[in-house]
């Protein structure tokens, strides 16, 4: 490939006036040959705290290689990532959500700051996927996010397990229902080796979502972190995003409106995390698409549940990949017009693919459309007089569609962790967790310590949760988050008192506290905003930046005081 396709690059590295770019890159091995070259960023969160995304360093090695066979000079880039799973419940918690707008942010100051002509992402843990797309939006030059793979399921006992069932161990201990002895060998096997959480968790939602939007090559994020194929489809992207590039296609050819609708359906379709929704609002913020609450009830309303996925159903990951991968998906969604037929960074359509699928024999992860699991999706939108802008209820993994309870409120997933543990909840709980919103917490931590621990002790079918927080794809029963306004901005949450009624109705769209406007104001007139949290640092900087969950809990910059 010439210099035609140094678009960006070539004022970086190209005549006498560049000489001194070029020395630094020869002192690294680069070569005259290279730096004619179009420069190809390929970015990763490789880091050792997690396996989620272990295998990316691997993984960029086969990626670059591709970019060489095809004519481009690959250049590495490493970002943070934070793990959802080895924060939970901790302060380190409200570090996740913030690292999504700081690795979107890493990624677009090194490609801008390097002149990158093209961009590979290799994401896997839960924040890293929306942040690759958000990062290609926002840069609009040709790219491509490849999802580094599911961990497969350890073995218990002669039973596959995954990280959910360790989580709501931690329930079943503390209530004496798990002996320690299997306790300790559960959690010596449950993480067999590299790879994200193996259930329909956040990390698997959002690497289904980018195949369905065309962003990721089909078929490539549903290959397992560890199967040999893994290091192929790498290569394949390396050379594919070379062929973008020559083609002067860029991500907001594939990233629409019509593809982000076949993404929500996806979430849908296989019982999703109510995360997506949150990554969904920001990747479409990014691309400059309007995108709304009611886009998620109307489309989840619509599509049924065709994927027999955990948290609610009885599969993984890694069977999704065995019994033909997400192209099934595609194909029953196609029989009843769920979704567009828009394009794919491999070349064909979403129907297209629909229609090269290829079934196992005996599969029976992805059901017929005709004799789903669910009538409709895996997530709902309420309203109400605690969410006036909104809140995501979670339907995967119970069958209650309504609930009415009496509050026991908690400024903190903390202190409800601790009740919980001393035996403090019972039946007929309307659990509140609040001052855990994207500003209030700040970073909107997921509530799986809790929400597991609870399904754990077995009473997760007499109880609900509302926070103006976040849940994980792991989490079962009726949970209700991202309410909207959160507490520290004045929410009615933050009003709420032990003892009231709170009432959710699913079918009604509907959640609401027993109370009048009046007393609702009355008490607002008492409350006052409470101190943030940190003062200074990455945390006081996101707070102050941060939109409402309903808005997908994107940073706002303010100019002259204006967002």
């Amino acid at each position: 490939m010439s210099n035609l396709f140094k678009h960006r690059s070539s004022v970086m590295t190209d005549g006498p006036d560049r000489a001194f770019a070029r020395s630094f890159f020869k002192a690294i091995g680069f070569t005259d040959e290279d730096l004619s070259r179009p420069v190809v960023g390929v970015a990763h969160m490789w880091i050792e705290t997690m396996p989620c995304n272990f295998n990316q360093r691997r993984l960029a090695q086969h990626v670059k290689a591709g970019v060489r066979e095809a004519g481009g000079m690959p250049v590495e880039v490493n970002t943070i990532s934070v793990s959802d799973a080895v924060s939970m419940g901790t302060e380190g918690m409200k570090a996740s959500l913030v690292s999504r707008e700081l690795i979107t942010d890493s990624i677009e100051l090194a490609a801008l700051g390097h002149s990158f002509d093209a961009l590979v992402v290799i994401v896997g843990c839960d924040k890293t996927i929306p942040a690759g797309a958000m990062a290609l939006a926002r840069l609009n030059i040709p790219g491509i996010v490849l999802y580094s793979g599911t961990i497969n399921p350890g073995k218990f006992k002669g039973k596959d397990v995954n990280i959910q069932d360790m989580f709501e161990a931690v329930g079943a201990f503390n209530a004496d229902k798990m002996s320690a002895e299997d306790f300790k060998l559960l959690e010596d096997v449950v993480c067999p080796g590299a790879g994200a959480c193996g259930g329909q968790f956040t990390a698997n939602t959002m690497a289904t979502t980018l195949e369905f939007m065309g962003i990721s090559p089909a078929g490539f994020n549903a290959i397992p972190a560890t199967h040999p194929d893994k290091d192929d489809a790498a290569r394949q992207t390396g050379r594919m995003v070379m062929g973008l590039l020559e083609q002067g296609t860029c991500p907001k050819d594939f990233i629409t409106r019509e593809s982000i609708e076949n993404a929500i359906a996806s979430v849908a379709a296989t019982a999703g995390s109510t995360n997506g929704v949150l990554h969904l609002l920001a990747i479409a913020n990014e691309a400059g698409i309007p995108l709304e609450l009611e886009d998620f009830e109307e489309i989840s309303e619509r599509t049924p549940v065709v994927a027999d996925l955990k948290p609610g159903g009885q599969y993984v990951a890694k069977d999704v990949f065995d019994a033909g991968g997400l192209s099934l998906v595609m194909r029953e969604l196609v029989k009843k017009d769920l979704l567009h037929d828009t394009s794919n960074v491999d070349g064909r359509t979403i129907f297209e693919i629909a229609a090269a699928s290829e079934e196992a024999s005996g599969q029976m992860v992805i059901r017929d459309i005709e004799k789903p699991i669910k009538p409709r999706g895996g997530i709902a939108i309420l309203r109400g007089n605690l969410a006036p802008d909104g809140c995501v209820v979670k339907l995967a993994g119970h069958e209650r569609m309504k609930f009415t309870g009496t509050a026991r409120v908690f400024d903190c997933e903390e202190d409800c962790f601790q009740a919980h543990k001393g035996g403090k909840l019972k039946k007929g709980d309307f659990v509140v967790i609040r001052y855990e919103g994207p500003a209030g917490g700040p970073g909107m931590r997921e509530m799986l310590q809790v929400t597991a621990a609870i399904a754990g002790s077995g009473i997760e079918e007499d109880i609900a949760l509302m926070t103006d927080g976040r849940f994980s794809g792991a989490t079962r029963g009726l949970s209700v988050g991202h309410v909207a306004p959160e507490a520290a901005h004045g929410g009615p949450i933050a009003v709420i008192r032990d003892g009231d009624t709170i009432v959710l109705d699913v079918e009604q769209h509907n959640l609401s506290v027993d109370l009048t406007d009046d007393e609702i104001n009355a008490r607002m007139s008492d409350w006052q905003m409470p101190e943030p949290s940190y003062t200074s640092g990455v945390m006081a900087k996101y707070a102050s930046l941060v939109s409402s969950a309903s808005e997908g809990a994107i940073t706002k910059p303010k100019f002259n005081g204006h967002i």
